[in-house]
């Protein structure tokens, strides 16, 4: 795999996971663009399409360039190669791969069917089964109950509420934000897997 060239990470059974290149700042703007998408990452307010273009997918191409295999992927419906949004796996901290953090972003027409848990099962999957990942993370704002949801069908458990200072508050913040996390050994427990 070239750097930033689209080449395709991991397939499920009805997602490609792919790597980003600059030709999908559109996509990201109509993601970003959508108030629900946004709901529990702004209040609703849309991405910048200048940010986007020149922080966002630079950050993300840098990734595929330190970390090769942990960052953040472009998802397509399988059978027709639609832009369904993206999901995160990266390290938590620089320079070390050991805990890395879950992370989606999907277009509201794909929420509802399954495709975040499919996707965040699959990469904490790999990421255990082959990347040499110890913990994979996430975190969602506490009234996020479909996130949430989510992270619990893929395997990690709840570990904490905790509040942060945000410039703005947005509606829910005031409940905090939870955590969530599973390790290689309760992956591996919980699968039935032994050592591998």
């Amino acid at each position: 795999m070239g750097d930033s060239d689209g080449a395709v990470f991991l397939a499920t059974e009805r997602l490609v996971l792919r790597r980003f290149t600059t030709a999908d700042v559109d996509r990201l703007v109509e993601l970003d663009g959508d108030p629900e998408v946004m709901r529990f990452l702004t209040g609703g307010k849309p991405s910048a399409r200048e940010w986007l273009e020149g922080k966002v997918l630079p950050l993300f191409l840098e990734h595929y360039r330190r970390y090769g295999d942990l960052g953040w992927w472009a998802a397509e419906d399988r059978t027709d190669g639609a832009f369904l949004g993206w999901f995160e796996f990266r390290p938590t901290r620089e320079g070390e791969r050991g805990e890395v953090e879950l992370g989606y972003r999907l277009r509201r027409a794909a929420w509802g069917r399954g495709y975040a848990t499919e996707g965040a099962r699959a990469l904490v999957r790999r990421g255990f089964a082959e990347l040499g990942v110890e913990r994979v993370v996430a975190y969602t704002m506490t009234v996020n109950a479909g996130s949430r949801r989510v992270m619990e069908k893929s395997g990690l458990s709840f570990v904490r509420t905790f509040h942060e200072d945000y410039p703005e508050m947005i509606a829910g913040s005031e409940h905090g934000e939870v955590e969530y996390a599973v390790t290689a050994e309760e992956w591996r427990a919980r699968s039935g897997i032994l050592g591998a």
